[in-house]
């Protein structure tokens, strides 16, 4: 089994890696890119990326995607096994169990995550855990996933472990990956794209944006969510820029 899980993890590793460069280099160019200097969406970065900026974030990122591949690898292999609660006929569980079991995966990673972040923001802890990702105070897509060692080793187990607690389709895994990978690259892309209505709604308010984890990335105290900000605002941990003033110019005022 050890060979299968090097093997299978080589794979993850080179997939993940695929997929966020894919994806960050997507959106970097749609924000980013333009000859003529202008950004897509709402600008929140007082600066445009600098190309110290970006290898910092690649080298972390590309670090971390083997990291992440070995706890999905060792699930795979033991699914392949007869183990864990991955299964494949969805008549099993019924199709109202497909978006049950979706919306608890996103649920307890986003609590976990929440209170895993305030942890790692304890000066006692930063410095070893988290500072490898808030080297960018103005992030670009490329620091969606640059995380410090022990940083992505604190985060990638979860989801591969409640495989063993609660029952999901490999669909749903699909479909949580890629709003895992959407987030974190809007929410790091240094612009709005999300619609204003939807940023400043009622649903906004309760969603985590490019605008709110901007305001992380200048103000560490604030802002600790993964997808939504119920834990935010219910530990008064919540923060937004305001139109005239965004986080990153008040950062540096």
């Amino acid at each position: 089994m050890i060979r299968d899980v090097v093997s299978t993890t080589l794979i993850l590793t080179f997939a993940i890696a695929a997929r966020y460069l894919l994806v960050v280099w997507a959106v970097y160019a749609l924000v980013w890119g333009r000859k003529n200097g202008r950004v897509a969406g709402r600008r929140l970065n007082r600066d445009r990326p600098k190309a110290a900026t970006i290898r910092h974030e690649l080298k972390l990122s590309l670090l971390s995607s083997w990291i992440y591949a070995l706890p999905a690898a060792l699930v795979f292999e033991v699914w392949r096994r007869g183990g864990t609660l991955v299964y494949l006929n969805v008549d099993r569980y019924g199709v109202a169990w497909l978006f049950v079991s979706g919306a608890l995966y996103l649920l307890i990673q986003d609590t976990y995550y929440y209170w895993l972040h305030r942890l790692m923001h304890r000066h006692t802890v930063f410095r070893y855990v988290h500072a490898g990702h808030h080297r960018s105070r103005q992030p670009t897509p490329f620091a969606s996933f640059s995380f410090d060692w022990a940083e992505a080793a604190l985060a990638a187990w979860l989801l591969p472990a409640l495989t063993f607690l609660i029952p999901i389709h490999p669909a749903v895994i699909v479909v949580l990956l890629t709003i895992m990978t959407i987030a974190a690259v809007l929410n790091h892309a240094g612009s709005e794209l999300l619609p204003e209505w939807l940023v400043e709604g009622r649903v906004g308010a309760w969603l985590i944006s490019a605008t709110h984890h901007s305001v992380h990335h200048t103000h560490y105290g604030a802002n600790f969510g993964l997808y939504f900000r119920f834990w935010d605002r219910a530990m008064g941990t919540d923060m937004m820029p305001t139109r005239e003033r965004p986080a990153s110019v008040e950062a540096e005022a």
